[in-house]
């Protein structure tokens, strides 16, 4: 649901990362202490704007990541529509698009630079232990640099069975996607091991 930085410029991307984080995980806690719709209506609305100032092609690209938001909202509204819960329904769908819409304009906004670099500094009283941390520090980038890798994977395979079937093709990509996902992760680690594996950051350094 994450989207990588995007290539249009704002102010917010000058801000430090530890900020927008920090204000992220604000934000997240506030949005559970209230139970008024209309509240949450309005920082909806507040959400929208502020991905509608940097310009259409930035609200463009927000307003595709929340897309896959929206079946988890129509299933929450229906559920809670059999239930005769409408107002429960309406405060959870609000919270989830504007808790994901919030995570989402701060991926947006910082680079994958920066919010290693604020996890490194979180992690640095584990590193003090002797921890390994420098493995969590390369997994997270490869994790979050893999997902549109994939993405874009799945729907080159949906795009090539439409070409040649009338049939949608379901759940039959996920075993190729699988096998391409597997090999990709050979791919990494035979290049990972031919540099010497993951480094901690004193032998980086060097």
């Amino acid at each position: 649901m994450i989207s990588l930085t995007s290539p249009h410029r704002t102010r917010a991307h000058d801000w430090p990362a530890g900020l927008k984080l920090a204000g992220l995980c604000l934000a997240s806690t506030a949005v559970f202490l209230t139970d008024d719709p209309w509240v949450m209506a309005g920082l909806l609305a507040a959400l929208a704007l502020a991905y509608a100032l940097p310009g259409r092609a930035f609200l463009r690209a927000g307003a595709r990541a929340l897309r896959l938001v929206l079946p988890f909202v129509v299933l929450m509204l229906v559920w809670h529509l059999f239930t005769r819960d409408l107002r429960m329904g309406l405060m959870i769908s609000m919270r989830m698009v504007l808790l994901v819409g919030l995570a989402n304009l701060v991926t947006m906004t910082t680079s994958l630079q920066g919010m290693m670099g604020v996890m490194r500094w979180l992690l640095t009283p584990f590193r003090r232990l002797g921890l390994p941390t420098h493995l969590l520090e390369t997994a997270i980038p490869l994790t979050i640099r893999f997902t549109p890798v994939l993405i874009a994977r799945a729907d080159a395979l949906a795009l090539a069975w439409r070409a040649r079937a009338a049939r949608r093709p379901g759940w039959r990509l996920v075993l190729p996607l699988m096998m391409q996902a597997l090999d990709d992760a050979d791919h990494v680690g035979e290049a990972l091991r031919a540099r010497g594996g993951p480094l901690k950051p004193a032998e980086q350094e060097d």
